[in-house]
């Protein structure tokens, strides 16, 4: 913040202040600057934005005031960096000039697009328009259409729209893709010279069926005494990408790759992410590692960390390992349940040191020919899984104290560590009264016990109906983890220092780490600019790219249910709101809701916000979450992404108790947006 300016004037306003924050924009149009330190967000009127979207990064002068004022109010003098510079839409062409008419209301204005920017497009034509020029002076933006997508299906259209929404390019420039092209196959002699060579070490990767981006393997190689040294090697991206390049600004960028059901978007071109980089096997690579001296129950004695060359003997799928883990023969069998023994105790030491075991389940698609979704496959994390994850964890770990060991200056040398802070104290309370209810109970004098709490609930509750309900608003009590210079550990992992290091192909926060760890190895440290800028930045990415895959999901899961209108299934309330309620399929984790209207055939219902319920103001009854029903789809509506639910059965009301309506309305098409409009006269 600025100094303070001396008063000049009788007026209410003091002096000016000039921060840069991030915008948000209510659906009134209101907007507010989230700036990051600043205790209150500033408020922005529409005739002050310029030509600021949602989630621009803006530079925003506020007039401070006498008085001490109220909420901060300011005008955005600068769009420092779009979110979003590529919208979906319909084309309309006109005799001198054309326009792009924006899909979505994020666009408030239509794109104005030359005719020589055309591209090929033609009225009617739904494409993809990149903004070239909006200086403020005008209503409209100029753009430039990129892609056509008339003879594509919506699937392509609706994908596409959510990564143009959220920022990500849909293609690369053409100087990033000159800068990767011209990068060799192969290893050079001289480069091996330089770096430990481990291509004569049993070494595999070990990665989901459908994956072209291998960015880890494992080596293991017995030594004397029952000891084994395991190599934990990261692909090299660092070698190829120089900094402040073409390719290395298009990479921080982006920031992060972005997976949706039926494809990447990749943080780099295919050359660096699916070739060069690639830990293929048979195939000699450059990667940064670090290598471990361990025993079979995970007790670490010595490590060393080194860029390497390698050689993939074997690529395994996760449900290969699975299986030779579960007792089938196999390549290299005695070595991958070597290794599965050292994850699982160094797996659970972990746990006993304090970090929370929170279980997810994940939704990936069995897609056909046409992208369309023909199977819901609930992901479960299973020891072939932890395999990997705690090896990756321990390289992480390793790296982040080798680094944090380090002065320069007499400091710490700036680093961008992976954090998670301590639960929200708020939020922790309220849970922690719903899961006494549960006869759980919290220890809440400090982090430890807290964590040591969760881990006894999650091991108490497993098995039994609250276990969902209380995992799921478990991990909402959670604060989210983020790349920052300050360390101050990451809580859900119990780890006093830890980063990101294991995959540079897909998160530039890793590029940054290994750029710093050879700094350090070669005691020719020179800090990294705006670093504390840059994490941030990584963090906003990663959260949009989770935004971005979470809506691409969830447009499956509507493709998927509109095959299955009118049908019923059994569920469990996922979530709990004033208009309604959420249910989740327990098949394939499809969640929708059932709104209150649909409900009032029972009764009124009343919104409990710390029981995480509706009750029947009359009846008694309870929807809480966690509790299981039966639902029928009565629709699915891909442009809004959403699956309307209604209750297939009636659920059994408390003992004394009776409806307040004699009869429940059960058909499924009363439950869409015109059936809640129906004359109470046909219900009876």
């Amino acid at each position: 913040m600025s100094k303070k300016v001396k008063k000049k004037s009788k007026s209410n306003v003091v002096g000016k202040d000039v921060f840069t924050g991030r915008l948000e924009v209510t659906r009134g149009g209101l907007g507010f600057v989230i700036v990051p330190g600043l205790e209150r967000d500033i408020m922005i009127k529409p005739d002050k934005m310029l030509t600021a979207l949602n989630g621009d990064e803006v530079r925003v002068e506020v007039g401070k005031s006498k008085d001490g004022g109220r909420r901060p109010e300011g005008a955005i003098t600068e769009i420092v960096r779009r979110k979003q510079s590529e919208f979906s839409g319909r084309v309309e062409v006109h005799a001198h000039f054309a326009f792009l008419v924006p899909d979505s209301d994020k666009m408030p204005v239509d794109i104005y697009i030359p005719l020589h920017l055309l591209n090929g497009a033609r009225t009617g034509d739904s494409a993809m328009a990149k903004v070239v020029e909006w200086t403020g002076k005008t209503k409209n933006p100029v753009g430039e259409i990129v892609s056509v997508l008339t003879n594509e299906s919506m699937n392509e259209v609706a994908m596409q729209g959510l990564l143009a929404e959220n920022g990500f390019p849909l293609s690369f420039p053409d100087d990033v893709l000159e800068d990767a092209a011209r990068y060799p196959e192969g290893v050079d002699k001289k480069e091996i010279k330089k770096r430990r060579d481990m291509r004569d070490t049993l070494t595999v990767t070990i990665d989901p069926f459908d994956a072209k981006d291998f960015d880890d393997a494992i080596s293991i190689k017995p030594l004397a005494d029952g000891w084994y040294e395991v190599g934990v090697h990261i692909a090299d991206v660092s070698h190829y990408i120089e900094p402040d390049s073409a390719l290395d600004k298009e990479a921080y960028r982006r920031a992060t790759s972005v997976y949706l059901p039926d494809r990447v978007s990749p943080m780099l071109p295919e050359r660096l992410s699916n070739e060069l980089c690639s830990l293929r096997p048979n195939e000699e690579k450059y990667t940064f590692s670090v290598g471990f001296t361990i025993n079979k129950k995970g007790k670490v004695k010595d490590h060393w960390i080194a860029k390497t060359v390698i050689h993939s003997n074997r690529r395994f799928t996760y449900e290969e390992v699975q299986e030779v883990i579960e007792g089938a023969a196999g390549d290299y069998d005695k070595e991958l349940l070597l290794l599965n023994e050292m994850a699982q105790s160094l797996r659970a030491e972990r746990f006993k040191k304090g970090a929370i075991n929170f279980s997810s389940q994940e939704v990936r698609f069995r897609l056909d020919d046409k992208a369309k979704p023909v199977e819901v496959i609930v992901k479960e994390s299973k020891p072939a899984h932890q395999l990997v994850e705690e090896f990756m964890l321990l390289a992480n770990r390793t790296i982040a104290e080798y680094v944090g060991g380090i002065l320069f200056k007499d400091k710490q040398v700036p680093f961008p560590y992976r954090v998670h802070d301590i639960p929200d104290t708020d939020k922790l309370k309220m849970f922690t009264m719903f899961a006494g209810k549960f006869g759980v109970r919290f220890d809440l004098s400090g982090p430890e016990t807290i964590a040591k709490s969760f881990n006894k609930m999650l091991e108490t509750v497993t098995g039994k109906p609250e276990q969902h309900v209380l995992e799921q608003l478990g991990i909402r009590t959670m604060s989210k983890a983020v790349y920052t210079t300050e360390n101050i550990g990451h809580y859900g992992l119990g780890f006093q220092h830890y980063c990101h290091f294991t995959s540079p192909i897909r998160r530039y926060p890793d590029v940054l780490v290994h750029r710093i760890l050879q700094q350090c190895i070669t005691q020719n440290i020179q800090p990294i600019k705006n670093l504390e800028a840059q994490c941030r930045h990584c963090s906003d990415q990663e959260r949009r790219a989770m935004e971005t895959e979470r809506a691409a999901n969830k447009y499956k899961q509507v493709e998927y249910m509109q095959d299955f209108v009118g049908e019923e299934f059994d569920a469990v309330i996922s979530g709990v709101a004033t208009f309604g309620f959420w249910a989740e399929t327990v098949a394939h984790k499809c969640e929708g809701m059932v709104s209150s209207i649909d409900l009032s055939d029972i009764d009124n219902f009343e919104f409990k916000e710390g029981e995480y319920a509706l009750e029947g103001r009359n009846t008694g009854l309870r929807f809480a979450m966690g509790d299981k029903v039966k639902v029928r789809v009565a629709a699915a509506n891909l442009t809004k992404r959403q699956i309307d639910y209604v209750l297939a059965e009636m659920p059994e009301l408390p003992a004394g108790k009776r409806r307040s309506v004699p009869v429940m309305r059960t058909k499924a098409n009363n439950s869409s947006p015109k059936g809640r409009k129906t004359n109470t006269k046909k219900r009876k």
